[in-house]
């Protein structure tokens, strides 16, 4: 079971000029083996609730509720978030000198699991996702994302998710900056990890080129902060063809 599910959220940032409410009333449910993708014009607050859902500091819960299969997520520091079932890809995953990948994914597993993963089987699995991405072993052994091209720091992120393997995957613009075959190799790490069983994807996108090969279940439109309209796959084809035009000013 993976039930995430948002009520009425609302979520603010610090400016120059005193908080800004970026989400003003976000509700949505992503129940057991669903995708949801999440669409909107820039600054609408889509990245904002993935990483509100996460537990970055910079956002303040200022109303509303986040629970992941009946348990309360507000309450969760992030790590116990990430023990819960939560993963996030970032839009811009970050360099972390001086930390092998392969050791800085058995300390997140060990972490997550309890009791580290036998090494020899390890190893095997590691090399196995990445492969499955497309990646040379060789990554294994390098510094997370340092010195990585924004195609195979996207293609880590999606080997760490099969590799963690989360309950609830959210994915921050996945496919941003990424050709035509990483696209399809993201795609296919993506459909590999929903097929499991008990599993769910939120997938926050500006275009509808991934969810060709990523087909969700309900899309939403994010518009100011509100969700201006959901609707099923017709409705991503909707807004490619007519943009966000009709929507702004119309979210409730």
């Amino acid at each position: 079971m993976s039930t995430l599910e948002i009520k009425d959220l609302h979520v603010s940032v610090e400016t120059e000029d005193g908080p800004k409410e970026i989400l003003k009333g976000v509700t949505l449910r992503i129940d057991d083996g669903e995708t949801h993708a999440i669409m909107g014009p820039n600054g609408s607050g889509k990245s904002t609730t993935a990483y509100s859902i996460a537990g970055h500091p910079k956002y303040t819960i200022t109303g509303g509720s986040v629970s992941l299969d009946g348990e309360d997520v507000l309450a969760m520091s992030v790590d116990e978030r990430a023990r819960a079932g939560l993963f996030l890809a970032m839009q811009y995953p970050v360099e972390v000198p001086g930390v092998s990948t392969s050791n800085f994914l058995r300390t997140a597993k060990t972490a997550l699991d309890g009791e580290a993963p036998k090494l020899r089987t390890w190893v095997r699995d590691v090399n196995g996702a990445l492969e499955r991405m497309n990646l040379d072993p060789v990554f294994a052994q390098r510094s997370v994302n340092e010195g990585f091209s924004g195609g195979e720091k996207k293609r880590s992120e999606i080997a760490q998710l099969d590799l963690l393997d989360p309950k609830v995957a959210v994915l921050d613009e996945i496919d941003s900056g990424l050709d035509i075959d990483a696209l399809k190799v993201v795609s296919d790490g993506i459909n590999r990890f929903r097929d499991r069983a008990g599993k769910s994807v939120l997938l926050i996108t500006h275009y509808t080129r991934i969810l060709r090969y990523v087909k969700p279940d309900r899309v939403h439109v994010f518009v100011d902060g509100r969700i201006a309209e959901s609707g099923g796959p017709a409705l991503a084809d909707e807004l490619e063809a007519d943009g966000y035009v009709k929507y702004v000013g119309t979210a409730v």
